[in-house]
């Protein structure tokens, strides 16, 4: 995978990873205040942060043993960076918002969390598919890719 694309992930799964840290704060203060919906809420908005840049993380450093395309490659790690943005962004506007986003409809809050969890669904089914397919042609084959 291209070094430069391996430091895009790195540094947006960084980004998404401190997101994730800033959710702690309000998570903290849920719990202070003792009541469930909250706690739960900026939990879940906090841990989503931490995983999901922690992922983008391990497919930027598992990067560089994938045999990919170019455009294969960059569409990866789009997939993986927004997969990582749609969910922290979602869980902190549900948390902040008291939405959840399960199904659309109800508010255009709610609507928005429920469009960027499954534009983020669809983002890491992508990403993983094509990291699996590098790592299967690598595995098969050593080579590099043709351009």
């Amino acid at each position: 995978m291209d070094p430069k694309l391996r430091a895009r992930m790195v540094l947006h799964g960084v980004i998404v990873i401190g997101l994730g840290l800033a959710a702690g704060v309000p998570y903290a203060s849920a719990i202070a205040s003792g009541e469930g919906e909250p706690v739960r809420a900026w939990h879940m908005a906090h841990l989503e942060g931490v995983l999901n840049g922690l992922l983008v993380l391990a497919l930027a450093g598992a990067g560089g043993f994938l045999v990919l395309r170019p455009r294969e490659q960059r569409t990866l790690a789009l997939c993986a960076i927004g997969m990582a943005y749609g969910n922290v962004v979602a869980s902190i506007l549900g948390a902040a918002t008291g939405n959840r986003g399960l199904a659309p409809g109800g508010s255009a809050i709610n609507t928005a969390v429920y469009l960027l969890f499954v534009a983020a669904v669809v983002g890491i089914v992508v990403a993983l598919a094509l990291a699996g397919m590098g790592a299967a042609r690598a595995a098969r084959t050593g080579d590099r890719p043709t351009a």
